[in-house]
């Protein structure tokens, strides 16, 4: 089996895994989303996928509803869009439990690059051409970039985080996306997001 085909199978059985035995924290984060403000719950985007490909990300929604009617924008610490409940859903990661579902139809993997908007990778492309690197693989719900650097507010930022991120081209593996799973549940719990 290629390591391709094995990263895909471990990404459907992995996230499978995690809608089944998540499900009761899964219905408990999207009645608190509902609870706590107002909107949706859930928050969909177009992010950019492998080989450029755009597709709809699904998240547990952390911020007001029209948080962007002046366009698009990164987010802050203090980010006065983001609600409550939603600064401890960052924190924690549980915004991104959705995302599983984004894991299975085949969009993204478990383990991979932070997938962006077109709006910033023509920004971070014009600063850093080796961003198009990165697009060889389907993006990830975590990686070495969110581990190490977490959200950028700015593009420049971005930029930093995608040196890390690239440095996970050299070393795809199931030993290094359990590694990364991991450490990036132990951030959660420790709730060290940002």
């Amino acid at each position: 089996m290629t390591t391709r085909a094995a990263k895909r199978t471990f990404d459907i059985f992995f996230s499978s895994m995690v809608i089944l035995f998540g499900l009761p924290v899964f219905l408990m984060v999207m009645a608190i989303t509902k609870l706590t403000s107002k909107g949706p719950v859930f928050y969909r985007q177009e992010r950019i996928g492998r080989n450029g490909s755009p597709f709809e990300i699904l998240k547990f929604r952390s911020m007001i509803v029209e948080s962007e009617v002046n366009g698009p924008q990164l987010t802050s610490d203090n980010d006065p869009r983001i609600t409550p409940w939603g600064n401890f859903m960052r924190k924690t990661h549980l915004d991104e439990i959705p995302q599983f579902w984004n894991v299975l139809s085949g969009d993204m993997s478990v383990v991979g690059p932070r997938p962006e908007r077109a709006h910033f990778i023509q920004q971070i492309v014009a600063k850093a051409p080796a961003y198009t690197q990165l697009l060889t693989l389907r993006p990830g719900i975590t990686s070495i970039g969110q581990l190490n650097f977490g959200y950028a507010e700015t593009v420049e930022e971005m930029v930093q985080r995608m040196f890390l991120d690239l440095k996970y081209l050299t070393q795809v593996n199931l030993l290094t996306d359990l590694k990364i799973i991991g450490e990036t549940v132990m951030t959660m719990v420790n709730k060290k997001g940002k």
